[in-house]
């Protein structure tokens, strides 16, 4: 546990960690959530708990990067989010509003369908193929921190990594097929 003394070192470390990190932990949380206000309220709730136990993680990182350790926070609080939600569905009003956007021109629109069949083959993955994807592409995370993120082996990352672009390869395909016909 640190002493006085040392809060005033912690909380310039944190403020560091903070600044660094803030953008990360806000896209995962947006990628998981998939609207602006939940994402900030969450990205916030991810740095309180970070906060409360930055010394404890500090000390037993052994100098390895915390922002998967922060990624993990923001994953667990997406979870609660989600059970919480599935028990009282509701429809932000700022959601659609993003639906009804006018678009401007042809390429646009093609570009936006493509987005929207990736987001929705994302979106039907299953959870931890779809939370690597989104560390990986989204976040620009590397296999050994996903592998911390998720708790599981860099070994095993890698395979799950590949497995999730193989099957959303294979959805796209069969949308694509679909619309084709």
């Amino acid at each position: 546990m640190a002493t006085a003394v040392d809060k005033p070192q912690l909380d310039l470390e944190f403020a560091e960690l903070y600044r660094a990190h803030l953008r990360d932990v806000y896209s995962y949380s947006y990628y998981r959530i998939g609207n602006h206000h939940d994402a900030e309220d969450l990205t916030e709730q991810t740095f309180l708990q970070a906060y409360r136990h930055f010394a404890r993680a500090r000390a037993e990182s052994n100098g390895r990067p915390l922002r998967p350790w922060l990624i993990r926070i923001a994953h667990n609080l997406a979870a609660n989010y989600h059970r919480d939600r599935s028990r009282r569905p509701q429809t932000h009003l700022e959601d659609a509003a993003i639906l009804t956007e006018p678009l401007g021109t042809e390429q646009i629109v093609e570009e936006r369908e493509e987005v929207e069949a990736v987001l929705r083959g994302v979106a039907g993955l299953p959870d931890d193929r779809r939370e690597a994807l989104i560390m990986r592409f989204a976040l620009g995370m590397d296999n050994r921190e996903i592998a911390r993120a998720l708790g599981r082996s860099e070994g095993a990352t890698k395979v799950l990594i590949h497995r999730a672009i193989r099957q959303l390869e294979e959805r796209l395909k069969e949308e694509e097929e679909v619309t084709d016909e």
